[in-house]
């Protein structure tokens, strides 16, 4: 692909940002709709959290064979397949006129999604191509990821409130036709000079894996952790983790190639991008729940006592993109556990007895580790990486995202429901928010130590033996900086 001028590189970066937006949006958006979609359609605690995992898991499972499609079948051209069928879902979503039908229509929302999120990240690897140039862009991204995230509450509330909730996936179409329109006119076809080849056997045991240990995890306090569909769906996805990795072993070139796990540093982004996003998925739906069902707020009031947590992350986003350029990935990293640690803990101890004050200094807290979270993550995962490669290791990271914000709902979603048993009183639901609180605490401790062992002069050196594996003769993803820090 021929260099682009300066202008055409920016013009491409804020149309990748764009449709990332709208996807990050949707990772959120739907939260402080919670309480909304309960009333109106008599649904219990495991019915909201699959109004959100079901997008999450099929986002995730997605993921990286949509980024290989791109490598293989052009990237422009996926991304825009990727715009048009996230419009269509998110129609389908606004016009959906029951909890089921709702569900569904997040599936193919998400099958949209997961063409936006690797694509994107891909044509931004392959048009940035000088080391700090890229780390600055990268930047740009986590930042748009994490203010999509956060900003989802407020502008979720907003329109509740005003519209109502199907207003929510109103939102959507335009952007992403404009940023279709706009892809055409801007972004430039690209390919891998050797694309991986397609993995069926892998993709399926992701999907299988992820789906039945999402649907054990959240159906289990209801129907019981004995019953045989629980049992069941735990074995079938232990089966698949086992068939995943055989198959991984076996095939030329597997969905995910174990050999990127020789990398320190892509180990711990990975497991960083877990720990980090379920803690962050599980403090947003405990909050938009508490403030609404417990404090008695409304969907906007929620939003907006949210929206400290949407403040910092926009600003230390964009920080951290800076500092990972300047400093490498460890300072942010440890910024991002420290904070996320001390936001949770707070809420932890306090429970409900926690006064406005109190609250407000959490969400500024979690807002400050989550913004310094996704710029570190995904630029040690593509750092070192040859160029061919870079796609495959940013959709991993993507992948991680969004299995720890399932993780993190349906476990804290777990928690509350066998803590509440069944009621929806407030004294409740306060009650069993203490234990989901600690999980969040774990995540977050998680990060802080990930965070500190995986970056490193040992790190370094294994991110550049594992570059070595893949066409040593071809140039790494950012040059001679393998992203990781030094000090």
């Amino acid at each position: 692909m021929a260099e682009l001028g300066p202008r055409r590189k920016l013009a491409v970066l804020a149309i990748c940002s764009m449709s990332l937006l709208i996807v990050s949006l949707d990772n959120t958006i739907l939260n402080v709709a919670l309480p909304t979609l309960q009333r109106e359609f008599g649904t219990s605690l495991s019915g909201l959290q699959w109004t959100i995992d079901a997008y999450l898991i099929v986002l995730a499972s997605l993921l990286i064979m949509s980024g290989a499609a791109g490598d293989r079948l052009g990237r422009r051209r996926t991304f825009q397949t990727g715009l048009a069928v996230f419009a269509l879902g998110s129609v389908l979503c606004s016009l959906a006129p029951s909890l089921g039908w709702l569900v569904a229509a997040r599936v193919v929302q998400a099958v949209g999604g997961s063409m936006l999120n690797p694509v994107a990240m891909s044509i931004i690897t392959n048009v940035f191509t000088e080391p700090r140039e890229r780390a600055r862009a990268i930047g740009v991204w986590g930042a748009v990821v994490g203010l999509g995230m956060a900003l989802g509450p407020l502008v979720g509330g907003l329109l509740v409130d005003s519209v109502g909730w199907r207003a929510i996936f109103w939102l959507n179409v335009p952007i992403a036709l404009a940023a279709l329109a706009l892809t055409a006119l801007f972004v430039p076809e690209s390919r891998a000079e050797r694309p991986r080849r397609p993995d069926p056997v892998g993709q399926a045991m992701m999907i299988l894996l992820l789906g039945g240990t999402t649907f054990a995890i959240i159906e289990g306090p209801g129907l019981g952790w004995t019953h045989p569909a629980v049992l069941g769906s735990a074995a079938a996805a232990a089966a698949a983790l086992g068939t995943f990795v055989w198959n991984a072993r076996r095939v030329p070139e597997p969905l995910i190639d174990p050999r990127f796990f020789r990398s320190v540093p892509f180990s711990g982004a990975t497991l960083i991008a877990i720990t980090g996003c379920a803690g962050f998925a599980g403090f947003l739906f405990i909050n938009t729940i508490h403030l609404q069902n417990v404090r008695g707020l409304s969907a906007l009031h929620a939003g907006l006592y949210l929206l400290p947590m949407a403040v910092a992350t926009a600003v230390c986003a964009a920080l951290s993109g800076r500092i990972v350029a300047a400093r490498g990935p460890r300072p942010p990293l440890q910024i991002s556990g420290a904070a996320m640690l001390a936001g949770g803990l707070l809420l932890a101890v306090a429970g409900d007895r926690a006064h406005d004050a109190a609250l407000f200094t959490a969400y500024v807290l979690f807002g400050i580790g989550f913004g310094m979270l996704n710029a570190p993550i995904t630029n040690t995962a593509v750092s070192g990486m040859p160029r061919a490669q870079a796609g495959v290791a940013a959709a991993v990271t993507s992948t991680s995202r969004q299995i720890g914000q399932a993780l993190g709902v349906a476990v804290i979603g777990a928690v509350l429901a066998a803590g509440t048993a069944g009621t929806s009183a407030a004294p409740a639901f306060a009650a069993a928010a203490r234990p989901a609180y600690w999980v969040v605490v774990g995540c977050s401790a998680a990060v802080l130590v990930l965070g500190t062992v995986t970056t490193g002069r040992r790190a370094v050196r294994s991110a550049a033996r594992v570059a070595g594996l893949f066409e040593p003769a071809e140039r790494p993803a950012a040059g001679a900086s393998t992203g990781a820090s030094t000090r």
